[in-house]
């Protein structure tokens, strides 16, 4: 990839103004599309003519997926008590093991203890793949499914971990997964952000830079949707502005900016601003369609949880999530909160998978009717996952910390090997023992499926070519069907 560079630092009031749209659409606008060109008849070019940065390009090699709708579970969901059953904890449920391998009760000592899991599980679809009970729905869908247990991070924060699953890099300051894909393979749709993020009420920890564009180009970054009321604002023109006074508005500017960017070729956020206004009159035209659950029929509703408890919430994102996809959107990722079970881990879990169980069954099963699967990744996990043992806390509360060394990862779609479990980790969920993998491995296995190369997807800051692994990774080849 050629190198891109940032607006100068200077006309600080443009970038203000542009910055002070707010949670509008003209912010929506802004974030997928500062920077890039566009003519005045509104295509994707610049006034000499270059192609805009979102416009669709090649693969680095044939891709299985298309696009990707990536459900984040944040705080880290306990993977023996989800998708990892570990029958060895019935035994040494609170017991402790010390060096020398003498097993105590824990509760006499007040350290630490095993905790066995509050559920049961089951062999779910032809697959026989492993799941508790309390996952009704997504055993409905399971030989769709890859399940990943080799997976490894390399923090137990929660705000490290999330960047790190998310952007490549525990710091910050990187580029997103999506980012990145945005950047390597543009939009589908330019009347649509190539790169949405439907969050939590509560942003997750480390807050929108997950979703960041980092050192590349801003039109790359994530355009978050509201949680609550419209997820967009000022999708309407104002009272009494019609689309044809619109348009000669718009053509007027587009006129006095080109005369001004021929005298200032370098000032780039010019650019920004008249894309900015061009793709807001668009999205005018396609966003409502798009955003309107209620054009779908009843039964579609009905099967996604929305009007339900506890789905209606997770629900509207999943079915959105599709209806994005649909039209275009290249990466859409789904923020699900509060897996952060300390304690009472049978209470917290019991409540949190009934939220997403419906939903992300009903997701994978549409697509699939609609004939979308086979070209759509959908990726599930948290940032880490737990630890089988935890601290006395109270008797009976029991719950399990952070643990980077174990985790399911699971994905359907988008050509990965469905209906298999690739890893494995030991008798008590505690560390990945087979094929074990670092997560940049994981991640330069979505470029993989999205036919991109990690090591040919690379943007030059710093002193030095950058890309999403930091400095390589392998493929998977196990997760690829």
């Amino acid at each position: 990839m050629t190198q891109r560079s940032f607006p100068p630092a200077g006309a600080s009031d443009r970038r203000q103004f542009l910055y002070g749209l707010g949670a509008s659409l003209g912010s929506v606008a802004f974030t997928a599309m500062m920077a890039s060109e566009l003519d005045a008849a509104g295509a994707n070019t610049s006034p000499s003519g270059e192609a805009g940065p979102l416009q669709p390009r090649p693969q680095h090699q044939p891709a299985k997926a298309q696009r990707c709708i990536f459900l984040m579970m944040e705080g880290g969901p306990s993977h023996i008590d989800t998708f990892d059953p570990k029958p060895a904890l019935e035994r040494l449920h609170l017991k402790e093991f010390n060096r020398s391998g003498e097993q105590k009760s824990a509760m006499e000592s007040g350290k630490r203890y095993y905790v066995k899991s509050p559920f049961q599980f089951r062999k779910a679809g032809q697959s026989g793949a492993d799941m508790a009970v309390n996952w009704e729905h997504l055993a409905g869908v399971a030989d769709d499914l890859c399940f990943y247990r080799g997976c490894q991070v390399d923090s137990v924060n929660h705000p490290t971990a999330m960047y790190q699953m998310n952007c490549g890099n525990r710091f910050g300051g990187d580029p997103a997964v999506g980012a990145w894909v945005t950047y390597g393979l543009g939009s589908i749709n330019q009347n649509l952000p190539g790169f949405v993020v439907l969050p939590a009420v509560s942003y997750p920890q480390g807050g929108s830079a997950n979703w960041s564009n980092g050192y590349l180009p801003a039109h790359f970054q994530g355009t978050p949707l509201r949680p609550t009321g419209s997820p967009i604002l000022d999708l309407d023109p104002p009272r009494g502005v019609t689309r044809e006074r619109q348009r000669r508005n718009l053509d007027l500017i587009a006129k006095l900016n080109r005369r001004h960017a021929a005298e200032h070729p370098t000032h780039e956020e010019l650019s920004a601003r008249m894309a900015n206004y061009e793709l807001a009159y668009r999205m005018q035209m396609q966003v409502p369609d798009v955003l309107d659950l209620q054009s779908e029929d009843a039964k579609t509703l009905t099967k996604y949880g929305v009007g339900e408890e506890p789905t209606d919430t997770f629900g509207r994102k999943c079915l959105l999530a599709r209806k994005l996809v649909e039209n275009g959107v290249r990466f859409v990722q789904l923020y699900h909160g509060s897996w952060d079970s300390h304690d009472y881990i049978e209470r917290a879990h019991g409540s949190l998978v009934p939220a997403v169980d419906k939903p992300i069954a009903a997701l994978i099963a549409d697509l699939k009717d609609r004939g979308l699967l086979e070209t759509t990744l959908i990726v599930w996990c948290g940032e880490f996952g737990r630890s089988p043992d935890n601290g006395v806390r109270g008797g009976t509360a029991y719950g399990r910390d952070h643990n980077p060394s174990a985790m399911t990862i699971w994905m359907a779609g988008g050509g990965v090997k469905a209906g298999h479990t690739i890893g494995a980790t030991d008798e008590t969920g505690a560390e990945a023992v087979e094929g074990v993998h670092h997560v940049r491995d994981f991640h330069v296995t979505l470029l993989r499926l999205l036919g991109l190369d990690d090591n040919k997807l690379t943007y030059y800051h710093a002193g030095r070519f950058k890309q999403l692994s930091q400095f390589g990774g392998k493929v998977i080849e196990d997760l690829i069907g």
